[in-house]
């Protein structure tokens, strides 16, 4: 079973965004989506960042939730994103997905497939599996 395709288990309906876009944009997904992981940056489907949470709030500086305030506006997404970031292949085995999270570096890592952005996986999505197997 841990031998199993990552694909088996990931999120396959990835909420992304664009360097491009506003970081309100990423103040709904992570409101509205209750998110709690990253979220891909993509490119024509092409994964080129992430943005954390953690990586969100540093840059508002204390916005706080009232979307009128100006940071919003201001950054962009690539402003806030890491750039390059790890990423596994598809046919990647849960059994070394689960290693690397355990790792504690990530909290979620996308999944691609030739370099496309085809599902993320979270600790969460481990840990679900391995309780019910």
């Amino acid at each position: 079973m841990k031998s199993a395709a990552i694909s088996s288990i990931m999120t396959k309906n990835v909420v992304c965004v664009t360097p491009n876009q506003k970081i309100l944009d990423v103040k709904h997904i992570y409101e509205k989506k209750q998110f709690h992981h990253h979220i891909p940056v993509t490119e024509d489907d092409i994964l080129v960042g992430m943005v954390s949470l953690v990586d969100f709030m540093y840059k508002i500086n204390g916005a706080g939730l009232d979307d009128n305030h100006p940071i919003y506006n201001k950054l962009t997404v690539k402003d806030i994103m890491t750039q390059n970031p790890y990423a596994l292949d598809l046919n990647t085995n849960i059994e070394t997905v689960a290693k690397e999270l355990s790792k504690g570096k990530y909290h979620a890592i996308p999944i691609v497939d030739n370099k496309k952005i085809v599902g993320i996986v979270s600790t969460a999505d481990i840990i679900k599996y391995f309780i019910t197997k």
